[in-house]
């Protein structure tokens, strides 16, 4: 695969109904910061979104859902740095009065996942250093401790047949990469 260029996700845009209601959540809830908010010349309305200063847009909410429409979106996620992260954004999701909020143990990461005002569902997560086949989803309880949570975690990956650690699955998937057609 060497001639294929190097790519990597820059931003994501969805359509929505209500551009200032979905400006709140994601400003107050996930603490994204307007970059720019303007109309195409086509009348359709633009909001920007970052919260990353060395990116001017990390999201974009684009008007243009139709009322009533259900989200074509199956999941944003957001990666988070700690598990603490995930509590907060948990806490924030119930205060937000956010819909369908699940905190889920992948093995290979914690998540929370919750919907925003329009339906589409929303991941924050935290990778962990272990791998196990996907997908893969326990209950996973935010009362534990972060030292508890990791040593349930670890037990229920090493349970697992496809156990190996992250370092190990990167080594075997890069592996793949190179050898694959370009």
């Amino acid at each position: 695969m060497s001639d294929m260029p190097r790519l990597s996700i820059g931003h994501v845009g969805i359509f929505v109904v209500d551009p200032d209601r979905m400006k709140a959540f994601y400003t107050n809830v996930l603490g994204f910061t307007v970059t720019d908010d303007g109309r195409m010349h086509t009348g359709v309305r633009l909001i920007f979104m970052s919260r990353d200063p060395s990116e001017h847009h990390q999201f974009v909410l684009v008007e243009g859902r139709a009322e009533g429409a259900p989200s074509t979106v199956n999941q944003i996620s957001f990666r988070a740095g700690s598990l603490a992260d995930i509590r907060a954004m948990h806490r924030r999701a119930v205060e937000a009065g956010a819909d369908d909020i699940r905190p889920i143990n992948h093995g290979n990461a914690w998540s929370v996942y919750f919907r925003d005002p329009e339906g589409n569902r929303l991941e924050c997560y935290v990778p962990t250093p272990w791998y196990v086949r996907q997908p893969h989803g326990d209950p996973l309880d935010l009362s534990l401790s972060d030292a508890q949570i990791a040593a349930t975690t670890e037990a229920m990956c090493r349970a697992a047949p496809s156990f190996q650690t992250v370092a190990d699955w990167q080594k075997a998937f890069a592996r793949t990469r190179e050898s694959a057609p370009a």
